[in-house]
């Protein structure tokens, strides 16, 4: 189901820009919003009738994802439209808390429908929320882009070149992409992609523990995001991305060697903070760099490269902490028994340990990047 849910959106978001790009971005949210109401409401239909199987989402989820990869590039358009240059970093800021705050409480809200009148109160509700997100967007006018001549003769192919056309033409963009591809490669390698099976390894199961972690996670990204909402737009937006990225692999170095419940959650909250502000300063350099008339196309043309390396990560890390780290950590070598002085013996102790690397490895890209010329100068 995971992958349902998120390969449609890298695959497809390179082509979706270009569409957005062409098209009504209202109409465009408009659409993608109806079509994912469909897929609940089947879901409703189905499981009223005792007829839903897991196939049945997966399919629901890759149809849901494919809108998602249309609506993404078409709210970055729309956001820059309606909102003044200054104020891009605060914008994005509210987003992120907004999503937040949403993974905080959904879970605990669709638990008590769930108790209180069954799965079928929990997706009438959810279709309740569609209409009326439907209904706001309705009566709120997103400014049209007259495109120019050359961009509106050219086909849709054409069109999905531009993004990388305009990221050859600026390097330093390109270079600062390349350089999130291996930030987003390198946690799903580490914490990030493996934190619930190295909770649960640590704590001999404790879903608790793990419940606690994760809460730790939203908390941090409401934390980033109401902090990047409310402080003054930095006027050197490249080099804090540089900072929040070298404070969220040290912060990873803390997380490698805890052994607590609450030393995770606090380092949880902490990079997760870090990573929200990152995410919304790297934004508000794209938006700042890319023209309006071309941002949908560049968007997505970004977001292809940079989350391409996501789904890598996540199955080379766990093929490392199966195959190499959880068993170096259970031999009786000498390497083991100096590396347990510092993350510990027995389930999780090698993932411990692969934590670490990762964090490093990432620390040092970040400090090296944040001094080198190519990454400041057009060029």
């Amino acid at each position: 189901m995971t992958l349902c849910s998120f390969l449609p959106t890298i695959l497809l978001r390179f082509i979706a820009g270009a569409v957005a790009g062409r098209c009504d971005k209202k109409q465009v949210k408009l659409l993608a919003d109806f079509v994912a109401a469909c897929g609940t409401m089947t879901i409703l239909l189905m499981h009223s009738a005792s007829a839903l199987k897991i196939t049945h989402l997966d399919v629901i989820n890759f149809l849901m994802s494919c809108m998602n990869a249309f609506q993404v590039p078409a709210a970055y358009v729309a956001t820059s439209l309606l909102v003044p240059e200054e104020y891009y970093s605060r914008a994005d800021g509210l987003q992120a808390a907004g999503n937040a705050a949403v993974s905080i409480l959904s879970p605990a809200l669709g638990g008590m429908l769930l108790l209180w009148n069954g799965m079928q109160a929990v997706l009438l509700i959810d279709l309740a929320t569609f209409a009326i997100a439907f209904a706001a967007l309705l009566f709120i006018r997103i400014p049209r882009i007259e495109q120019s001549a050359k961009a509106a003769g050219e086909s849709l192919f054409q069109n999905c070149l531009t993004g990388f056309r305009f990221l050859n033409a600026h390097r330093r963009i390109l270079r600062l992409i390349l350089f999130i591809a291996a930030v987003n490669f390198l946690p799903k390698l580490g914490a990030d992609g493996l934190m619930s099976v190295f909770i649960l390894s640590r704590t001999n199961g404790n879903q608790t523990a793990l419940g606690m972690v994760q809460s730790a996670v939203a908390m941090g990204i409401l934390a980033g995001g109401m902090l990047a909402a409310a402080a003054k737009q930095k006027a050197d937006s490249v080099k804090t991305v540089f900072v929040m990225c070298s404070l969220i692999f040290s912060v990873g170095l803390v997380m490698a060697v805890s052994r607590s419940v609450a030393g995770w959650s606090a380092t949880a909250v902490l990079q997760y903070l870090f990573a929200a502000v990152m995410n919304v300063h790297w934004n508000t350099v794209m938006r700042s760099a890319v023209p309006i008339q071309m941002q949908g196309r560049v968007f997505s043309t970004r977001d292809t490269l940079q989350n391409c390396t996501i789904p890598l990560g996540i199955y080379l890390g766990g093929i490392l902490a199966d195959h190499i780290f959880e068993p170096l950590m259970t031999n009786d070598s000498a390497v083991r028994q100096a590396l347990s002085v510092v993350f510990g013996a027995g389930n999780g102790a090698g993932i411990a340990v692969q934590f670490f690397l990762t964090s490093a490895s990432g620390l040092m890209l970040s400090i090296v990047c944040m001094y080198r010329k190519q990454f400041r100068d057009e060029t």
